[in-house]
């Protein structure tokens, strides 16, 4: 199998899909690609790293932790997604960790590339800040379910934005849902999402497959 250059990785990034051939060689030349271990931070939490990274393969947990060490799980970032831009912009730390879930691929890019890249090309500026303004309306449905939402339409949120349509339009979570990973999302302990799950399970909302895979039925969306 041939290996990709970091131009036909540029190619398959959407960020990157608007470049002229002339940009897209200069992000080429600039751009390192690295791979993280399982548990190896992309970024780190209060630390500057001063770059944008793009993940090409594999699965990140964006995850924010307090003074005692209790973590919050924000995010999953997946191939395609982005993460560093915040900090470039500003000058300040990341305001939170990115932690590899898999052994993952990602395209580093240094702060002057990327400076360089915004006012050289409008149609990458505009796809940066719709990232921004899809993780601010991100955030804001996470302020509003703990806000507003009982642990039974914090779950059932969680897990609708897990579920991906198959082949049949059907929702699904292909891996098994950790509980414990739940209960970090929707500032819950692990043995309320446990009955909330079970209940969930016993009432056909859900249904977990021998697989262990989960099927989101529609009604769920009434709770979430």
């Amino acid at each position: 199998m041939s290996i990709l250059s970091n131009l036909d990785l540029i190619r398959r990034v959407p960020l990157f899909s608007s470049l002229t051939p002339a940009q897209a060689e200069a992000i080429a030349d600039a751009v390192v690609k690295r791979r993280f271990k399982r548990g190896e931070c992309i970024v780190e939490q209060g630390k500057k790293s001063n770059c944008l990274a793009i993940v090409l393969t594999g699965r990140a947990r964006v995850v924010t932790t307090d003074s005692r060490g209790r973590e919050v799980i924000l995010a999953t970032m997946n191939p395609g997604d982005y993460v560093g831009e915040m900090s470039l912009i500003d000058n300040q730390p990341h305001s939170a960790t990115v932690r590899c879930e898999v052994q993952t691929d990602a395209l580093i890019l240094g702060r002057a590339e990327f400076a360089r890249c915004l006012p050289e090309n409008s149609s990458m500026a505009y796809a940066v800040m719709k990232g921004l303004v899809q993780r601010l309306r991100h955030a804001d449905r996470k302020i509003e379910s703990l806000a507003l939402m009982d642990v039974y339409g914090r779950v059932a949120r969680a897990l609708l934005e897990f579920a991906q349509p198959d082949k049949d339009g059907q929702l699904v979570i292909k891996d098994r849902v950790s509980r414990q990973d739940v209960a970090k999302m929707i500032g819950a302990s692990r043995e309320m999402v446990s009955r909330v799950m079970k209940d969930l399970e016993d009432r056909g909302f859900i249904e977990v497959t021998e697989t262990g895979a989960t099927i989101v039925k529609e009604r769920l969306t009434a709770l979430g």
